[in-house]
């Protein structure tokens, strides 16, 4: 199946979880889940409260389905002023370290490089992925609707239940919901793959830290 960016004249589905998921059948989407530990609580939530403010005081309510549907409708300065304050910041905590960073073990790091392959060029098209220390970067079209969340899901509980036999433990291994957004340009496409191919050197990681997946690897790097 080919994918592209996120056509607006087609037909998307939007789930509403803690945080709201777009998703197109065809489309290229950006995710991102983390380890449980990844991010102390109290800074997920000062970072979310603090979202939550800066969106309401343009007139927009982040409980409400489609909210990121009016943030896209902001003047584009504003946009870019959303994602350097919010995305990114979250993105430069998670590249500082925190928790237990177990996927710096190649073991482990291989059970999440195996299950994001497993079904690649069947229920999915995966073009780029990273996987660091506490958390894991994919772009991936989908080939179905209403699979992102699910999708997501079986990553998690497979490679949950995988690495918590390798490591002789139970309990929680990633935070529950997932990031994602569709991708809605070849532009944002690019800047996606670009992204991820320098993830581990903005986070100074050694080549063993990380294991890094690119399906088209000069024009990632380009």
């Amino acid at each position: 199946m080919r994918y592209t960016v996120y056509d607006p004249h087609a037909e998307v589905d939007i789930t509403q979880g803690r945080l709201p998921h777009w998703e197109q059948a065809g489309s290229y989407h950006f995710i991102t889940f983390r380890t449980a530990d990844s991010l102390p609580q109290s800074v997920h939530a000062a970072c979310r409260d603090e979202r939550d403010r800066w969106l309401m005081s343009r007139g927009i309510d982040p409980t409400k389905t489609g909210w990121r549907n009016r943030l896209d409708a902001l003047p584009p300065a504003a946009r870019r002023a959303f994602a350097i304050r919010f995305a990114s910041a979250v993105q430069r905590r998670l590249d500082q370290g925190h928790g237990s960073c177990l996927l710096r073990r190649p073991d482990l790091r291989c059970v999440v490089e195996e299950a994001l392959l497993h079904f690649d060029g069947d229920r999915y098209g995966i073009d780029a992925f990273v996987v660091m220390p506490n958390h894991v970067h994919v772009l991936v079209g989908l080939s179905e609707r209403g699979s992102l969340v699910l999708q997501c899901r079986s990553w998690k509980r497979y490679t949950a239940t995988r690495i918590n036999a390798l490591l002789g433990r139970r309990g929680e291994f990633w935070q529950t919901e997932s990031w994602d957004r569709v991708i809605r340009s070849p532009e944002s496409f690019v800047r996606t793959r670009r992204y991820i191919a320098a993830n581990p050197r903005r986070a100074g990681l050694e080549p063993e830290e990380y294991t890094l997946f690119l399906k088209h690897a000069d024009e990632a790097l380009a």
